[in-house]
């Protein structure tokens, strides 16, 4: 094999690792409430078809993070909608967002400072 075929091959094979890289098992976030208000958070993964929950109605205390894998999309990279409720009934508030493009060891900040829809 000359030196040019020696390039090439190192070339696909930098590529081919490049794209199992991207289509590895996911990205992984942290969810940070950043309020002092402790908030039930729900968080869907919008690469996965149908839209998968990764996190369920879960607690999260004042300005702490969960960690959280999720599935990269085409480009490597994640989306995910989140909403969040206050965990006071006596104060009921809401939020929601979407979030897309995240890379690996992103922080997405959550809170529910917004009126809630009706029957919530």
């Amino acid at each position: 094999m000359n030196a040019h075929s020696r390039k090439a091959l190192g070339a696909l094979s930098l590529v081919l690792i490049g794209a199992m890289a991207l289509a590895g098992d996911g990205v992984n976030l942290r969810i940070t409430n950043d309020s002092i208000i402790d908030v039930f958070v729900t968080v869907q993964d919008m690469n996965t078809n149908p839209k998968s929950v990764v996190l369920d109605h879960q607690r999260i205390n004042g300005f702490v993070s969960v960690p959280l894998s999720v599935s990269a999309g085409p480009t490597g990279r994640a989306n995910i909608s989140w909403t969040a409720i206050r965990v006071d009934s006596s104060d009921r508030r809401c939020g929601h967002a979407t979030v897309t493009g995240l890379d690996n060891d992103a922080n997405v900040n959550v809170h529910a400072n917004s009126e809630c829809a009706a029957g919530l």
